[in-house]
């Protein structure tokens, strides 16, 4: 399993926690949101899932979300 940290922008509650960590998990990743900094750490197995995906789900979600 790869791990990697994400930065997430536009988090403005903590409501914002379960929607992101849903897309995460919809796509076959492990996602756990640190609201107070920002960012959600991932591990993901990359032979089904790479982390532009992840991204992307996020992204969909309505946040930015850039690797730290």
């Amino acid at each position: 399993m790869k791990e990697a940290t994400v930065q997430v922008q536009g988090m403005t509650c903590r409501s914002c926690v379960p929607r992101i960590e849903g897309a995460i998990s919809a796509i076959g990743a492990e996602g756990r949101v640190n609201f107070e900094q920002g960012t959600v750490d991932v591990r993901f197995d990359e032979a089904k899932v790479q982390i532009a995906e992840i991204q992307e789900a996020i992204q969909k979600k309505g946040y930015n979300a850039v690797l730290v």
